[in-house]
Order: C-alpha cells, then structure tokens, then sequence
C-alpha cells in the first residue's frame, strides 16, 4: 500500500504581484456601473473591511496577508520535501481556459508531457504575449518572460485515469492543452507558492481539472460576472451545472484508491482560494462570503466528512465558494484514507477578493 500526503493551499493571483496592487480586483469592482452607489462610499463598508483598506488602498494589509501566507506555504513545502514524493496530483479548476465551448468535462486528468510556460505573462492559445512588464512588478523580481519548466508524470496521470475508469468514475483525459499556452493558473501558481524562497521544485505534477464554475463556466467565461447582465438567468441562459460537492469527495476518494494501490508515493493538492468576490452578487461582488467560508473551514478542520458530503451545490455557487470544490475533493480522499489534518489555517479578507485556506494531512 503505497503512502499518501494531502494538502490544501491558495492560487490567489495576488501574491504573483506587488503589495499595493493586491486589492486591485475589489478597485476594478468599484468601477462597475452595476455595483451600487452605497458601495462606492466607504463609510458603508463593514467596519472591518474598511479597517483592511485603510488610508493605503490596502497596502499594509497586504503586506500582513502575505506575511501570513508565506509562513503557511512554506510548512506546507517542509511537509512535502520531508515526504517526498514521486508526483502530485493536483485538484484544480479550469476557469475558462482548457473548459469552452467545444467540450467541457466534470473531471479531466492531464497527461501532459514536461512543458515549458511564462507564468508572469500567461495566456490563451492564439492569443500574443502581453505586453513586457518590468520585474519590479512582481515579489521575486523575476523578468515577465522568465520560462518555468513545469515536470509532469505522463504515465502516473495514464494510470489514475485508467484507474479512476476501473473505480466507475468516466473521467476525461487529455494528452495537451487545447485553449491555453502550457498549464492554467490553477496549476502553474501552485509550484510557484510551494517555492516561494525559489529553491526550487523537483516534484512531477499530475493535473486533475475540476469544472468548478459548473452553470457559470461559459457565461461568465470563467471569470467574473459580466457586467451589465442580468445576475438570475433562467435555467435555459445558464450551463449546465458542474459536479456536487459529493460528486467531489467521491472522485476523491476513488484518486486516494487509486493511488494507495500504485508503485509510487503521491501526494494530493487542493488549489484554490476560498469564496470569491467576484463570484459573490449578494455581496455586490464588493465581499466574499466570509460567515459561510468559516462553516465550511470548521467542517473541514474537524474532519466531519457527513457534514461536507451534505453541502449543497446552490449554497456552493451562492457563496461564490465554486473552486472550493476542488477541496472537496481533497476531503473526499483524505476521508477514505481514514485522514484528520494535522493543520489548518484560515487566513480571512474583506478587500483581497478571498479568504485564503491551508490544510495538511501527514501520512
């Protein structure tokens, strides 16, 4: 019975950039003619998203949010350098990258050859390389066309698909990218956080997409909602929706099998951030969900696997919690593998567009 590791951590694109401009995706809200004017003065704001804000635009709370972020992500790396393994299995969401119009699956394995991506200059297939930003922008001062070789495990990602197969889990695979130039952001920040210090990132990645933005994907092309558009959609405007939180922790544990019956030691990664602004209408996209994110987080830290597995997928996509679905899955496998976390972390924010959540399962 071969060794499994969990973990769970963040790909907020804010800590790719510098302090001041963390609050960025709250200021381009501000700009929406959708959201109302009450939001735009801040003496409406909750005492303590405006406290976060402060006279900086944020500045100084971002400095502390990342603060706290680099502690977790690098217990997380301790954890996986003492483990070492031989690949990990990602969970992450496509947010309208590889997902489009021609084909969009619940689950897709990744059996990708080793490729070669500029994580500071990302984008679509087709698409020209943005403009050349300066390497001030960003916290490690790295140019924006700095190449990052991303290893991947080709036949450890053919084994769990067909494994996953053999477990009644009709997952789709995918042997290259077809609408993004290399890996998505789901899983190209994950080694870039998990090396923070950049010394670096030996570990082969095995890329298991999730269509967490489910009845949204298209519509919003997996991103915010569109401004100007009507926020309830009949059920014929919408997409179909994506897995259940119990469809996730299924498919998780069906991976942790898996996994527990191949040659190799394997670890198993949640990316993502918790409920998203952008994502959260009842909050005027001003907020994420920060009461129902704690509910979940309490879930989680307790391992109370009943309480996750009846989480509904509307309460999900009301509390702009859609990628958190990915750490449903993480529960799922960590669940089978008879799992309490070690540690765990909730890292709370009005302005940042997200709380931020870490969790570790040792073996």
């Amino acid at each position: 019975m071969s060794d499994v590791l969990g973990l769970g951590l963040s790909h907020h694109p804010g800590f790719m950039g510098k302090d001041e401009r963390m609050a960025d995706i709250l200021r381009r809200n501000l700009e929406r003619p959708d959201v109302p004017d009450a939001w735009k003065n801040r003496a409406n704001w909750p005492d303590a998203m405006r406290e976060e804000y402060g006279e900086d635009g944020g500045t100084a709370a971002a400095a502390d949010h990342r603060e706290s972020f680099v502690k977790g992500v690098r217990k997380l790396r301790d954890a996986l350098d003492n483990f070492n393994p031989d690949f990990i299995v990602v969970f992450g969401d496509d947010q309208y990258e590889n997902f489009r119009e021609d084909v969009v699956p619940s689950f897709c394995v990744y059996a990708y050859d080793d490729i070669d991506m500029t994580p500071h200059m990302p984008r679509r297939a087709g698409q020209e390389p943005p403009a050349v930003i300066p390497p001030s922008s960003n916290p490690w001062g790295e140019p924006s066309d700095m190449t990052l070789t991303i290893k991947t495990h080709k036949t450890a990602a053919k084994y769990l698909a067909r494994g996953l197969i053999g477990e009644k889990i009709d997952t789709a695979y995918s042997y290259q990218p077809l609408h993004y130039h290399g890996l998505s952001h789901a899983f190209h920040r994950m080694p870039m956080y998990l090396d923070y210090d950049r010394k670096g990132f030996p570990y082969p990645m095995v890329p298991l997409a999730v269509n967490c933005y489910g009845s949204r994907v298209l519509v919003n092309h997996g991103g915010s909602y569109p401004v100007g558009s009507p926020i309830e959609l009949s059920e014929g405007e919408l997409d179909p929706p994506g897995p259940t939180p119990e469809r996730c922790m299924e498919v998780g544990a069906a991976v942790a099998r898996v996994l527990t019956k191949s040659p190799w030691r394997a670890a198993i990664i949640a990316s993502s951030s918790w409920s998203h602004a952008f994502l959260t209408p009842k909050n005027s996209f001003m907020h994420p969900d920060i009461d129902s994110d704690r509910s979940v987080y309490e879930m989680l830290a307790a391992s109370d696997y009943d309480a996750l597995r009846k989480v509904k997928l509307d309460e999900i996509e009301s509390a702009g919690q859609q990628e958190v679905l990915n750490w449903f899955c993480l529960a799922g496998a960590m669940e089978e593998l008879g799992r309490k976390p070690d540690y765990t972390e909730f890292l709370e924010s009005w302005i940042f567009n997200s709380d931020k959540v870490f969790a570790l399962y040792n073996v």
